[in-house]
């Protein structure tokens, strides 16, 4: 079993991890969006296949990781290990949250907002979820995506914000609320973490809903809307621009959310066809 001290690369000094590495992992800087998998999970050679296709010096990383790497390990080699560690450890993380049991623990840093709240005004500071935009390590940092507005932000802090997305994986979010459905936020009013059953309503038929979300997402999307009309982009050229997210399990489109996202696309074509009818008569007159 490993004994001694590695730099952390998130704060510069040095931690000791002699006891266990994955308590040390997530006792450092940085790392309070991730939970403790259990070692059962790991053990399991079947819960990592394909992994050691990722990550170089595989066996090495997860001899590390599980607290069984010789003593007599070259020291020189600990740091490079220590970030490949890191990323498999990252890797069987994502994996893990989308079990029964990851859910669970991923549920009680939810309701303890420990990833931090909705920074738009009308969600009146709703918790948000961590989610990848890609499952493929080293591309996409993670980002924190809202149940309320169900749109996507940037951690505030710099440690979370390096975070690689690939560690949560495009599906939890998603995912935790299919299986608590009752967890699923209210369109308005105040937020509530617990709501019963019965509650729970996307509210995806209701048209004044609907227009809420889609002026949430006009919300987010001012500010490079607005910079793109005042270089000269029509604004019809500029709704066009706007990118969205779109929540996915599996690759999968979320079925309701997907129905919503029809409907406000429709609507959002009317509305170019008739700014670019408004733009043609001004140039005509």
């Amino acid at each position: 079993m490993l004994r001694g001290t590695v730099e952390d690369a998130s704060t510069g000094s040095d931690s000791d991890y002699s006891n266990s590495w994955i308590a040390w992992f997530l006792s450092s800087k940085g790392n309070e969006y991730f939970c403790e998998v259990e070692e059962d999970y790991i053990l399991d050679r079947f819960n990592l296949t394909g992994l050691n296709t990722e990550v170089q010096n595989y066996s090495h990383a997860l001899d590390l990781i599980t607290d069984n790497l010789e003593d007599d390990f070259q020291d020189e080699m600990r740091g490079s290990l220590d970030i490949q560690a890191r990323l498999l450890y990252g890797l069987i993380h994502a994996r893990w949250i989308v079990t029964a049991r990851g859910l669970q623990k991923m549920l009680e840093k939810y309701k303890k907002a420990d990833f931090g709240r909705c920074p738009r005004v009308m969600c009146q500071s709703q918790p948000l979820l961590p989610v990848g935009l890609t499952d493929t390590a080293y591309e996409k940092s993670v980002k924190l995506y809202c149940g309320r507005c169900e749109d996507i932000y940037s951690p505030k802090s710099s440690r979370h914000g390096s975070i690689d997305g690939a560690y949560f994986g495009t599906s939890f979010p998603h995912l935790l609320f299919l299986v608590y459905p009752n967890l699923i936020p209210p369109k308005s009013g105040p937020v509530e973490i617990a709501r019963p059953l019965g509650g729970a309503n996307g509210g995806a038929g209701e048209d004044a809903t609907a227009k809420r979300r889609l002026r949430a997402r006009e919300d987010v999307m001012e500010p490079s809307t607005s910079e793109g009309v005042g270089e000269g982009v029509s604004t019809a050229a500029a709704a066009l621009r706007a990118d969205r997210y779109r929540p996915r399990i599996f690759g999968f489109q979320v079925n309701e959310i997907a129905k919503l996202q029809r409907w406000q696309e429709a609507l959002r074509d009317r509305q170019v066809a008739r700014l670019e009818g408004q733009e043609r008569q001004q140039e005509n007159t």
